[in-house]
């Protein structure tokens, strides 16, 4: 059986240079070849969706989600901060498009709020650069790395979490902010859209459109009570994926290749 997290596809011209990303896209072109006849198992409907596009017979594709640790990332109101704060947490590489929530951020002109981002990457030097070039100052704080207690402080903390990828194979990010009860504004994109419901546990913006991401960092920026309530939905929402739902799916999964005698 093949399990499939995420493809890359186009979005790697957007990383790498040319021939890297050529090679890399073109790694990918074998797969039904490579591995036809063998049952698939992805993590999300937008990676079966982005299979069977590729030739994979979506019949063959068994869709199981990931877990979150619930009882890790937990609510907790009395850390959540006095002024609007958004975060982003995860790797800062150019294809993440964090710029987007940058530039939204400013677009959005709240006198109060800030913008924290934690994470490591080669594309941080041009991040903080565009940042002082939005003259942001010190309403936008660079964390660098954080460990797993810090992670939860900064959810539990922030009003929204913003995730603009323009293609993942889930979101967990997403998820563990639900799990602390903050909303997430992410981009319209596939797997980010899985993780999110639009209007219940935060919103979805057209991918690369910064004036509505604006307008919907706005909306959380002048709404505290709206954080509470979309936060209060996230959590349900996130209580509905535990690992061990995760694991007895996949054994269930096995078996039934294992009793049919598995692909080809």
């Amino acid at each position: 059986m093949a399990l499939v997290p995420h493809l890359f596809g186009t979005t790697v011209f957007q990383e790498v240079s040319a021939p890297m990303a050529a090679a890399v896209w073109a790694l990918e072109r074998p797969l039904v070849r490579a591995y036809r006849g063998i049952p698939f198992e992805a993590i999300s409907e937008s990676t079966a969706d982005d299979l069977a596009k590729r030739g994979i017979p979506r019949e063959s594709i068994r869709v199981i989600y990931p877990g979150i640790d619930s009882e890790s990332y937990t609510p907790d109101p009395s850390a959540r901060s006095s002024e609007p704060l958004f975060a982003y947490l995860g790797r800062l590489k150019r294809y993440k498009r964090v710029d987007l929530i940058v530039r939204a951020f400013a677009q959005m002109g709240h006198p109060t709020a800030r913008l924290a981002i934690a994470g490591t990457g080669d594309y941080r030097p041009e991040l903080e650069k565009l940042a002082v070039s939005l003259d942001l100052g010190e309403r936008v704080r660079f964390l660098g790395f954080i460990d797993d207690r810090a992670k939860r402080s900064l959810l539990r903390e922030a009003w929204a979490l913003a995730f603009t990828s323009p293609k993942e194979g889930w979101g967990i990010t997403n998820f563990e902010a639900a799990a602390c009860a903050t909303p997430v504004i992410a981009s319209d994109s596939p797997g980010l859209r899985e993780s999110v419901r639009d209007g219940e546990t935060g919103f979805l913006v057209p991918h690369g459109d910064v004036p509505a991401l604006a307008r919907a960092m706005a909306t959380i920026a002048n709404g505290p009570g709206l954080v509470s309530e979309l936060g209060a939905k996230a959590r349900r929402f996130a209580e509905g994926f535990s690992w061990e739902a995760a694991a007895e799916q996949t054994e269930e999964h096995l078996e039934i290749v294992a009793a049919s005698g598995g692909g080809r």
